[in-house]
């Protein structure tokens, strides 16, 4: 009998009702695992109304007791770390010790919000004007809904609600209904801490339920994480419907290469940020940008015998290095701009597209893929091509490399690896990215800084975790007082400064 996967609401498991049910497969033999209820319209606005009732209790909870809560969360996760890293992989595909990786920065996000506290202080300012006193405070926005992606199945949730729920609000989970049981067994421990029914809910569901979250006048605020295409959908629906909206999406993310880079080191890089995940994430380097023809040869040389020995294989292999990519359909995807590529002239120095694992014959996996001699104008240049392709780009100098990072749509993240301090400041300086790394391959912030692109690649003013996401997930409120002692008598008509007072 086929497993199900049922929703998460009013703190307990519960079961769909819409009649309507996706396939869950194993990516690494592409059979059907468990299948999971995609929620109807009533059922999206009966967990609505379940977060909705939770919120005055919770707003009016203490800070300080919201995180003891969250400090048993923390304990729990610790506690059960295999487990969830088993449930990860098995559904993603992505190898154990990665699973585990994306569990321990989502840990870090709870630990940060374990000391919302301090984060939330205000600020008070005595006398303005005569005996008048001025202080600001941050109170939660309401209902909070997330919707998050396959690739992250853990750790992007993990991102949103531990902070907008240690802030106050409710929150409504959508997870991606590829991979959601790691996000159902979380929401679980969530409970277990002591976290009240209702506070934090997990809707499977698909397109039908993401346009009710948008929609409902009941939802204040919504975070998601995805594709350009989807995301810039979801801000432009949000925002008309009067809702704040975070919205973190596509992603190009270039590392230049100088000619006085550490080689060895920047080829140990391009491969871990290149191939990890099978280049399934949003911060994967997919353009190596090489200045000079000595450093683009010098590169060519070393990653190509290290992509042809990748231990490509399920993640129930200790030994796997990366495991397959999600679906069948991102399989083709992949496997088509590899066959865009060559078709446009770029040279296919390793091709991973035949690879056959023994045993996994049907499962979604490709090998490692490495371009040489692509230009600004090919598909696997301007495409996010979410997969384990790595294209490298020859320019002549630095401030080609530099225009090429600033022309692209999207500006997620971008890394340059130099011993020189001047050209790495330069480009720290003049780089139009969110995020930047400087012989860090893919700079993605520890939690108490916030993550986030420019340009195609965020919609929306704030960026994702840390104080970022504390902002987000409250409104500033700002309050004048006066006391009757200091008032005189006689209606006053004008706009008053602080001097008048």
């Amino acid at each position: 009998m086929t497993k199900i996967i049922n929703h998460f609401i009013d703190g307990k498991l519960a079961k769909g009702q819409s009649g309507r049910m996706g396939d869950i497969f194993n990516p690494a033999t592409g059979d059907v695992t468990a299948q999971v209820p995609l929620a109807s319209a009533d059922e999206v606005r009966a967990v609505i109304a379940s977060s909705t009732a939770a919120l005055p209790g919770w707003m009016a909870t203490p800070p300080a007791r919201r995180t003891q809560v969250l400090f048993k969360f923390r304990e729990l996760l610790i506690k059960n770390m295999d487990e969830l890293a088993n449930l990860l992989s098995a559904e993603h595909g992505k190898t154990i010790q990665d699973a585990k990786g994306e569990l321990g920065r989502g840990l870090e996000v709870v630990e940060f919000s374990c000391g919302i506290p301090h984060a939330l202080k205000g600020e008070y300012s005595e006398n303005v004007g005569s005996n008048v006193d001025s202080y600001t405070i941050r109170q939660p926005v309401g209902v909070v809904a997330g919707i998050t992606p396959f690739n992250f199945p853990a750790m992007v949730p993990m991102w949103m609600y531990p902070v907008a729920i240690a802030c106050g609000n409710t929150f409504v989970l959508k997870p991606s209904e590829r991979d959601p049981s790691v996000a159902i067994c979380i929401a679980e421990l969530a409970s277990k801490a002591g976290l009240p029914d209702g506070v934090l809910n997990v809707v499977n569901g698909d397109k039908e339920a993401v346009d009710i979250l948008l929609r409902d006048e009941r939802v204040s605020a919504i975070s998601f994480v995805g594709s350009t295409a989807i995301g810039e959908n979801i801000y432009k629906t949000g925002c008309a419907a009067g809702k704040r909206v975070q919205a973190l999406c596509g992603a190009k993310n270039h590392l230049v290469v100088l000619p006085d880079a550490d080689m060895a080191q920047t080829t140990d890089a391009l491969m871990g940020a290149g191939y990890g995940s099978a280049g399934e994430r949003c911060m994967a380097v997919s353009v190596a940008v090489a200045v000079g023809a000595d450093t683009a040869n010098e590169l060519v040389n070393r990653l190509e015998p290290k992509i042809r020995t990748l231990k490509i294989g399920p993640y129930s292999d200790p030994n796997s290095e990366m495991g397959p990519v999600i679906s069948r359909e991102a399989l083709d995807r992949i496997k088509g701009y590899v066959d865009s590529g060559v078709q446009a002239g770029a040279k296919l120095v390793v091709d991973g597209r035949d690879i056959n694992v023994q045993g996994h014959e049907n499962g979604y996996f490709i090998g490692g893929c490495l371009f040489d001699n692509v230009t600004p104008d090919m598909s696997i240049y301007k495409d996010e091509i979410f997969g384990p392709v790595l294209a490298i780009v020859r320019v002549n100098d630095y401030e080609e490399a530099l225009r090429l990072v600033n022309d692209h749509e999207y500006g997620n993240g971008a890394a340059i690896f130099t011993r020189d301090g001047d050209a790495a400041r330069d480009f720290s300086s003049r780089a139009k990215i969110g995020m930047i790394g400087i012989n860090v391959p893919i700079p993605v912030p520890v939690a108490y800084h916030s993550f986030g692109g420019w340009k195609r690649s965020l919609f929306g003013d704030h960026h994702i975790h840390g104080m970022e996401g504390v902002r987000f997930y409250t409104r500033l409120k700002a309050m004048t007082t006066r006391w009757p002692s200091g008032i005189k008598d006689g209606a006053e008509f004008h706009f008053k400064r602080s001097s008048d007072h």
